[in-house]
């Protein structure tokens, strides 16, 4: 029973709080399946939306996810894992609310940018958080679940927008955010956390919880000791800003290398085949025999084998191979796609399954790699002391970098044709490819001091 207890205690909590990141996978692709009810007489906001509402209402989410990094960077620190997780599921929660009660052009992009504040802590707080409360040999099996919680709530969507009305979808997906609230209530705080705060007691009854153990436990007290060790080495080191970071030669140019990494990530194109997948499709002018609402099922579900795929084989093959790699047969496929686009256009005709294939690898190598990869390669990269810092600036520029993919797409399709995104998506996982070949060192199974030398 005790043995039953410690299981039940190492996996629930974490996944309650996993719950935010499914919440978001929701909110994330919530779009696809709703703009053709959008954009149709029946629309909940009273009449049709244009291209360009909904290219707003979109990407309204990134833009506010980029002040959300920062606040709750700042809420985790000064309350509390444990509450800034709680105060992610608030405003998922305050988002549907809104979409239930009204629904207009100006009141959709509301209720995203208070997703996107949500969205923004979710990559901050939870992977801390999980990190914090887990023990040291499932913290890697529970760092997979963020982008298979998050891919799960895509497909969850896709399937509730396929066949349910738009107000029964909206019902059903606040229920998880106020579910998720519930949960956590009872939840322990970070130990860490409550280290941090001088609350050593606390932090002992927190550990024994999740190991199954006693309080007066050597192991109890041995891990509370590490901890307390741990937070006095950082708070005797200097406090930097970035830019005394980028002062010095080798961090400015590991800066410099992941945020071009991040640059080819953010515009890869995949975030906005997610977001416009139903519109994508039924844009490759190929007469489907299955809804291209339900052919879309099938964009998530590549996602999570992908992601599934790289736990694999990561630790096998590096870093590197895998991420070359997954931007080549991004380029391949994004370049298919405009091709088939162009053929239509020119009276043409392609085989219906070649443009779904092209596009599912798309999503399967950001799935696989292009989504994961340069996140893990910025944590191997730099150290504790800069790590977190670093971080943010990072993260924020990749939100930026998802308003402005997903702001673009309607102007562009609508002004340079339907292809034209896709032949500026297969130029960005090229140029990707060669800059990750030719620039980005391999980080798998080497310290911060092994890849300075390797640049």
């Amino acid at each position: 029973m005790p043995f039953k207890r410690h299981q039940s205690a190492t996996l629930s909590k974490p996944a309650c709080a996993n719950a935010t990141l499914f919440a978001y996978g929701i909110e994330y692709g919530w779009i696809s399946p709703t703009t053709k009810i959008l954009q149709s007489d029946a629309s909940p906001t009273g009449y049709p939306l244009s291209d360009n509402s909904v290219a707003w209402i979109a990407s309204s989410m990134s833009m506010s996810a980029i002040f959300g990094v920062s606040l709750y960077s700042y809420i985790a620190d000064t309350y509390g894992r444990k509450i800034g997780v709680i105060l992610i599921a608030i405003p998922e929660a305050i988002s549907w609310i809104i979409k239930l009660c009204y629904a207009s052009t100006a009141t959709l992009i509301i209720a995203r940018l208070f997703s996107g504040l949500a969205a923004g802590g979710c990559y901050i707080i939870v992977p801390m958080y999980v990190k914090e409360i887990s023990q040291d040999d499932i913290r890697g099996i529970l760092g997979t679940f963020i982008m298979l919680m998050q891919t799960a709530g895509i497909l969850v969507i896709y399937l509730l927008g396929a066949y349910l009305d738009y107000f029964t979808v909206v019902i059903v997906a606040l229920i998880l955010p106020i579910v998720t609230c519930c949960l956590l209530i009872k939840a322990p705080e970070s130990p860490a956390y409550l280290v941090k705060r001088g609350k050593i007691e606390e932090a002992t009854r927190t550990v024994a919880l999740l190991r199954g153990l006693d309080e007066d436990d050597k192991i109890i007290a041995n891990i509370v000791e590490r901890m307390k060790n741990e937070d006095a080495h950082f708070k005797s080191l200097p406090k930097l800003s970035i830019a005394q970071i980028l002062r010095d030669k080798t961090w400015r140019r590991d800066f410099i290398l992941i945020i071009v990494t991040f640059l080819f990530h953010g515009l890869n194109g995949a975030y906005a085949i997610v977001t416009y997948a139903s519109t994508i499709l039924i844009s490759t002018g190929v007469k489907f025999d299955i809804n291209p609402e339900i052919q879309a099922f099938s964009f998530p579900i590549v996602m999570i084998i992908g992601s599934i795929a790289l736990a694999i084989v990561i630790e096998r093959f590096g870093r590197r191979p895998l991420l070359i790699g997954s931007f080549l047969i991004s380029a391949i496929a994004m370049t298919t796609i405009a091709m088939l686009m162009i053929i239509q256009q020119q009276g043409g005709s392609v085989p219906s399954w070649l443009p779904v294939a092209a596009i599912i690898l798309s999503v399967a190598m950001y799935g696989a790699g292009i989504s994961t990869l340069p996140y893990i390669i910025m944590t191997e990269m730099f150290s504790f002391q800069i790590r977190a810092k670093v971080m943010g600036v990072v993260v924020t520029f990749a939100w930026f970098l998802s308003f402005l993919l997903v702001t673009i797409y309607a102007p562009m399709t609508n002004t340079l044709g339907q292809y034209s995104p896709f032949i500026f998506y297969a130029v960005i996982n090229l140029t990707g490819a060669v800059f990750t070949m030719a620039f980005l060192p391999e980080t798998k199974g080497k310290g911060e001091v092994e890849i300075h030398q390797l640049g």
